[in-house]
């Protein structure tokens, strides 16, 4: 089955609400132009160099989907990220916010990436600070902070990570109960291939999806 087939089929097993988006990681602008083709209307990336090259070699079709940051973010990269992103994912601090507001002559559309299993060696804001670093980063004027993602501990057994989604659904509810001036909480961005289905039970309404669609990755070492 093709990477085409493979893409429609998961998406006819996931709620029409519920966004699919490609993460595109060590792939190429002929696999992705055949999924835009087959219906993908979003694009992750994790890294600014590949994207670039996609995006240019992908021309006028490029502007069909909406293109996701969904890797870590160096704040030397942000230059480099405004032109092609329409939304940044991995907005993981109040200092990376604001680097990247003063950088823009536009409102980015942003997630706040929350470390949900208060992993020291990953980044993400910390459940327990999530209200403030949000209250703080509502403040900058071409940020508008449209969800959370949250990546979760890696685990064998998907049902592991369940905990960890309820976590961050927990706490997307509650800042969407806030009255907080630029916020416009609508994207919980939970879940990858291994995980999406509990991520979906758990109320994500963003998946991001690679391994399912595109198999498993070669890396050239």
């Amino acid at each position: 089955m093709g990477i085409a087939e493979n893409y429609q089929r998961v998406r006819g097993e996931i709620p029409d609400d519920v966004t699919i988006v490609v993460a595109a990681k060590t792939r190429n602008a002929v696999e992705l132009a055949t999924l835009i083709d087959a219906g993908a209307t979003d694009i992750g990336e994790n890294y600014v160099q590949e994207a670039t090259v996609v995006y240019n070699q992908l021309g006028e079709k490029a502007k069909k989907v909406r293109w996701h940051m969904i890797g870590a973010l160096q704040k030397n990269k942000i230059n480099k990220v405004l032109p092609i992103f329409d939304v940044i994912q991995t907005v993981d601090s109040l200092k990376l916010a604001e680097a990247i507001d003063k950088r823009s002559d536009r409102i980015v559309p942003v997630y706040i990436e929350i470390n949900s299993g208060k992993e020291p060696q990953k980044s993400g804001v910390m459940p327990e600070e999530a209200e403030e670093t949000i209250r703080r980063i509502s403040h900058l004027k071409n940020l508008k902070i449209g969800g959370l993602m949250t990546m979760g501990p890696r685990f064998g057994n998907p049902e592991d990570a369940r905990p960890y989604f309820r976590e961050t659904r927990k706490i997307f509810e509650y800042i969407r109960s806030l009255y907080i001036l630029n916020l416009d909480m609508k994207v919980l961005s939970m879940g990858m291939s291994n995980s999406y289905e509990i991520a979906i039970e758990q109320g994500s309404n963003m998946v991001r999806i690679g391994t399912a669609i595109f198999g498993e990755r070669k890396y050239d070492k």
